[in-house]
Order: structure tokens, then C-alpha cells, then sequence
């Protein structure tokens, strides 16, 4: 399962959409609230839904989960579901919690199911497309998700370049869900 964190992004969530469409390729997106209501981006959502990815909550603000209240950290998810909601008209249940810290009550969530990542190549910090891919494509076993972010340009290249080279080597790309239940 290919994922993508932190978006949507005005210019790279388009260009990636576009590149996913391309190959027939379906992701998983944790969008951050703040930024689906910036700008253009809830057309962004609106096409990410229509064309079948599947969309999840990464928070209001890209907070730490499990340094927050209770009350605050439910606050923070709620605003996404809704924002995203009035967008899609379904509510996300798939959440991934910004930094892999799950807020202290997860376990009694019964409406959320979080999602973390078994590949990580660290796109936000090295911003190289070619690092990025190495790492994917020599550490990559069936059944793993892959953690990426829609909002640096070199992380789209990358996930395109990945999903040609893991695409001719045999692996099919599934959104998180189809990943779970399978």
C-alpha cells in the first residue's frame, strides 16, 4: 500500500494524482484538516475521492497525538472528519497519527482504526528522489505500506518511479483497506 502524509499539496497532490491515474493505481491518503481547507485543495479531496483512493486523518494541525488531553487530541480528529466529511460525505475511519504517537485513549477508540508503516524512507528529510526510491524498492516485501508525503515534489517523483519498477516486477498497489481485509 503506497500512503501519503501531510497534504493535500496545491501543486504536488495534483501531479501525483495524475501520475497514480496514469499507471491505474489506487493510494491511501492521511490528509492534514488545516490544509484541505487552504487554497484550492478541497477540489484536490474531492477528485482524490471520486477517482477511488482512499482518504484518512493525519489531524487538524499535524499535532503529537499523545502529548495532548483526551479532549484535545479527540478535538484535533474530529475537525479533520469533518472537514473531510463535507467534502466526500463519508467520514474517514483509517487515522494515522503524525509521528506514529498515538493519542493515550487509541485503544478505546472503536470508531478509528490506526494505521502505521512497515517502509519508511524518510522522503521529508533527505528530499532525494533517487535515495527515496532506492530505499523503497530494496527494502520493499509484499504486504508492506509505504510512507511518503504528497507535499515535497521529490517524494510524487519518487512514488511514480516506484510504483513503475515495483509495477514491472510484479507487485499490485492496493489502498490501505483492501490491504487489512485481505
Amino acid at each position: 500500500a503506497l500512503t501519503f502524509d501531510d497534504g493535500p499539496h496545491p501543486v504536488y497532490t495534483k501531479k501525483l494524482l495524475d501520475g497514480l491515474r496514469k499507471r491505474g493505481v489506487k493510494a491511501t491518503f492521511f490528509l492534514i484538516g488545516e490544509n484541505v481547507e487552504k487554497d484550492e485543495n478541497e477540489k484536490i479531496v474531492k477528485r482524490m475521492y471520486e477517482e477511488g483512493h482512499l482518504i484518512g486523518n493525519h489531524t487538524y494541525t499535524h499535532c503529537n497525538l499523545s502529548k495532548l488531553e483526551t479532549g484535545e487530541a479527540k478535538k484535533e480528529l474530529e475537525q479533520t472528519d469533518t472537514v473531510i466529511e463535507k467534502i466526500t460525505g463519508k467520514q474517514p475511519v483509517f487515522v494515522r497519527a503524525p509521528y506514529g504517537e498515538l493519542p493515550v485513549d487509541s485503544e478505546q477508540d472503536l470508531n478509528r482504526i490506526y494505521i502505521g508503516w512497515t517502509v519508511d524512507p524518510l522522503d521529508w528529510m533527505t528530499e532525494d528522489t533517487g535515495a527515496v526510491v532506492k530505499t523503497v524498492v530494496e527494502e520493499i516485501n509484499p504486504g508492506d505500506v509505504i510512507l511518503l508525503h504528497d507535499c515535497y515534489k521529490s517524494s510524487v517523483e519518487a512514488a511514480l518511479r516506484i510504483v513503475d519498477l515495483l509495477k514491472a516486477e510484479g507487485f499490485e498497489f492496493v489502498t490501505v483497506d483492501k490491504l487489512i481485509l485481505e
